[in-house]
């Protein structure tokens, strides 16, 4: 139970910060002090439904955003090929998947978390909420948030999403669909750049587990000159659906 409230602490705080709202104004929002919502945020206080309710109505976000806990993952073991009539991929069925790409302007790399659930709104439809954060020496920032939906096909899976906090900027992100068993995919995750608003796209990978966010994953996201030679003969950026 204490995970649980320290988890949905750390969301309500960064579903503020992120909205550039103080604690203060949070407190005001739901009717309640300013020592209440840090104790909330710090997961020091086990919070009721009608709360939490009033919390995520103030925050603009799911309640399922906020409670978003879910056990540590295994990775799926290296297998043969699924067959066509065989059940449906990992990636089909996850409910969240972990996203990397590594940003030349600010020669960082980034991950984010990729949450799919049933829409409420839309039966038989699939949502996503997704946040990315900067990796540093001191840890992760959150960034930006975006909500969206879910297609999935035989090949491919494509997530669309918009940010929270600016309509304007609306993300599109393609991953392969792998037919066998194996816990990442790369892909190419298009939008509009936030420092130039200039339209970008971003070789990137995602898995079914987290990633330690070192040299060899760094290199696994950077554009190679293989890369390069392709896209300038065909004009086209494209990504290539294999295992290394």
């Amino acid at each position: 139970m204490k995970e649980l409230s320290q988890h949905i602490g750390s969301r309500i705080r960064m579903y503020r910060r992120v909205q550039g709202m103080s604690l203060q104004e949070l407190a005001a929002r739901i009717h309640k002090s300013r020592a209440s919502v840090s104790k909330y945020e710090n997961g020091e206080v086990v919070l009721d439904v009608e709360t939490l309710y009033e919390i995520s109505r103030a925050l603009h976000v799911e309640l399922c955003q906020l409670t978003d806990l879910m056990p540590p993952q295994e990775k799926p073991p290296v297998a043969k090929p699924l067959p066509l009539s065989g059940r449906k991929s990992p990636f089909y069925e996850a409910k969240r998947l972990y996203f990397y790409f590594y940003d030349g302007r600010y020669r960082r790399l980034k991950d984010g978390i990729i949450d799919i659930f049933p829409s409420r709104t839309k039966p038989g439809s699939t949502e996503a909420s997704f946040s990315i954060s900067s990796i540093t020496g001191s840890g992760r920032s959150s960034e930006s948030l975006y909500s969206g939906s879910v297609t999935y096909s035989d090949m491919l899976i494509r997530f669309s999403f918009v940010n929270q906090l600016n309509p304007l900027e609306e993300d599109l992100l393609y991953i392969f669909n792998p037919l066998e068993l194996r816990d990442y995919s790369e892909g190419l995750l298009c939008g509009i750049s936030s420092a130039d608003f200039m339209p970008c796209a971003f070789k990137c990978l995602v898995t079914l587990s987290p990633q330690e966010a070192d040299r060899a994953l760094r290199q696994q996201l950077m554009i190679t000159t293989k890369d390069v030679n392709r896209w300038k003969k065909l004009n086209m950026m494209l990504i290539d659906n294999h295992g290394n």
